[in-house]
């Protein structure tokens, strides 16, 4: 609705009309009157409403479509986010591809470097001249580094060495870092030393990494299989253990110590020290563990004379033989790692410090030519040995030890003077003997039991000199208990043997550790600890019982052999059982047939 203006000629009259009070109940006829500006303003706020009310309506229309603006929205990021990372993908899919569809690059082997800065590398056994990236710095180039080249086969990327190819052993060092190496079938190349290679101590002998494509000698390898074969460390063994060898162990003490000890007397008295020593004797007797001591003592004498400031692992070496290990089927195999045990000694030899080595059951080595015994193999294992121990001549601080319970099968030129010159029988253990053996497992640390062999307050070294006295007694007597074997010879003779005939520092051993397993279960099941009589008795009744199966009945003269029997050739052995202590069962010998051997 329009709302008329007022003109200028009503001016005063209007200014005269708002100096008053405006009286809504007044009209212009004298009577009540409505005032136009309510009017207006209730129209106005009618129509306001109205349209309030349609904007309202038009809002609640409006939502759903904002919700689902909200949606698209958020499904709008969703897929920018998919379409971001399918692009990334596409692009390391799309790297993939170009990495994938490169050509392949070329390795090569550096020689040497040109005037005009270009290098030479072998590429796949070619000789090639190919420029080098500036990034690759050509000085620090080694001699048979691997270098990656690139399409045009020009050096890229330096790289290490390689690490695989053909082993070959060197058989002569030559000048311009060159030498002599042995292929397969004894054949021979003359191939070159990297820098890498030259930082070793690189020796005639040594075996080596070869890459064939380039010539090149890359890595030395460590001998495995002598390696295997040989023990290096000194044993932990001493004099002071060892009991009832007294006289074995002077004859060997002056045999080797002497001459690594006092040289210049030896030299004085033109006296040349024995190459070879042969310890025989029946099984368990010792043998192997004199040369252990022997080769600690060794250690301990040179440490002496250097100085506990010198180097330990150059004080002594041990090298234990496992002989058996040394027997391969293919020809020359076994020929070839002794030459590799004598290379090892020479060269430990040659830093001034001496070196034993050990051949443990010598007779399975070296058994004597032509017997028929085992294969042809002695044949060519035996002249292998000899010529290497004749080499050890020149060498002053290698002897070696040899240890044999069947010293008749090892072939003569073996034994001869100048080889094994010394020979050392270490026999079965007497009276005396077992004492001095028992006192070395019996200790005054040992817990020891009450019993009527023991009075109170008695000090435990009385108690273990009277336990082994009487135990000793016991076992060396020749007694009807004690009976073990029945031999007869071929004359007709016969000979009851004892068990003291064939004891031995490991049967002995054995019966006090079985003893001592005695003690223990007794304490487990009474409470009552410490070692007693009654223990080592039992033991050394059970050691008896389970030997009595032991001896070669089929060979009966190859078991007195080696069981340390001699005399005439035995033809038939007879075993006697003892009964047990409850006595239930009477003495029963049992015959036995002498077998095809006879």
């Amino acid at each position: 609705m329009a709302i008329r203006q007022p003109n200028s000629s009503d001016d005063s009259s209007h200014q005269m009309r708002s100096d008053r009070p405006l009286d809504p109940s007044a009209t212009p006829s004298g009577g009540a009157r409505v005032d136009p500006l309510s009017a207006i303003d209730a129209e106005e706020l009618q129509r306001l409403q109205e349209q309030l009310q349609s904007m309202e309506n038009e809002l609640q229309h409006l939502f759903p479509v904002r919700n689902k603006l909200d949606q698209a929205y958020q499904q709008n990021q969703k897929l920018a986010q998919v379409l971001q990372e399918s692009r990334a993908q596409i692009e390391a899919l799309r790297e993939e591809v170009e990495k994938l569809t490169l050509p392949p690059n070329p390795y090569g082997f550096f020689s040497s470097i040109n005037e005009d800065g270009t290098v030479n590398v072998y590429v796949s056994g070619r000789k090639m001249k190919v420029h080098v990236h500036p990034d690759v710095k050509v000085d620090d180039l080694q001699l048979g580094q691997e270098l990656v080249l690139n399409e045009a086969f020009n050096v890229v990327e330096a790289k290490g060495f390689q690490v695989q190819g053909e082993v070959v052993c060197i058989k002569e060092l030559m000048e311009d870092q060159r030498a002599i190496v042995t292929l397969h079938a004894d054949e021979e190349r003359v191939v070159r030393l990297t820098d890498k290679l030259l930082e070793d101590d690189i020796r005639v002998g040594d075996h080596v990494l070869l890459d064939g494509r380039s010539g090149y000698l890359l890595e030395k390898l460590p001998k495995c299989e002598a390696e295997e074969l040989v023990i290096e460390e000194v044993p932990d063994v001493d004099y002071r253990q060892i009991g009832g060898l007294a006289g074995q162990i002077e004859e060997i003490r002056d045999a080797v110590e002497l001459p690594f000890l006092y040289p210049d007397l030896y030299r004085e008295h033109q006296l040349s020290p024995p190459k070879g020593i042969l310890l025989y004797g029946p099984p368990g007797c010792g043998k192997t563990l004199i040369a252990k001591a022997v080769a600690n003592a060794i250690a301990e004498q040179v440490e002496k004379q250097r100085g506990s400031d010198s180097d330990r692992s150059k004080r002594s070496f041990f090298l234990h033989i496992k002989g058996p290990e040394l027997l391969n089927k293919y020809v020359g195999e076994s020929e070839r790692k002794i030459r590799e045990i004598f290379e090892k000694a020479k060269e430990k030899a040659d830093q001034g410090v001496p070196v034993i080595i050990f051949f443990d059951e010598m007779d399975s080595l070296f058994r004597t030519r032509g017997s028929g015994i085992s294969s042809d193999m002695e044949a060519t294992i035996v002249p292998q040995f000899l010529a290497e121990i004749d080499g050890v001549e020149r060498l002053r601080n290698v002897i070696v030890i040899g240890a044999t319970n069947r010293q008749d099968l090892i072939d003569p030129a073996v034994l001869r003077p100048g080889r094994l010159d010394v020979k050392i029988k270490v026999g079965r253990p007497d009276e005396q003997a077992a004492k001095e053996i028992f006192a070395k497992y019996l200790t005054t640390d040992l817990p020891f039991g009450k019993s009527e062999y023991r009075t109170e307050d008695e000090p435990t070294e009385q108690v273990i000199e009277r336990l082994v006295e009487r135990l000793v007694t016991r076992m060396y007597e020749d007694t009807e208990d004690n009976e073990f074997l029945e031999v007869t010879y071929a004359s007709g003779e016969r000979e009851l043997c004892y068990f003291k005939d064939f004891a031995s520092g490991a049967m002995i051993e054995g019966m006090v550790s079985r003893a001592k397993k005695y003690a223990i279960k007794r304490a487990i099941d009474t409470g009552e600890k410490g070692l007693c009589y009654d223990d080592l008795l039992a033991a050394m009744r059970q050691e008896y019982r389970e030997n009595e199966d032991l001896p070669n009945n089929t060979n009966p003269d190859d078991w007195a052999k080696i069981a340390g029997r001699k005399g005439e050739r035995i033809v038939n052995i007879r075993t006697i059982s003892n009964s047990d202590d409850d006595g239930t069962e009477g003495k029963n010998i049992t015959p036995v047939s002498a077998g095809h051997y006879l």
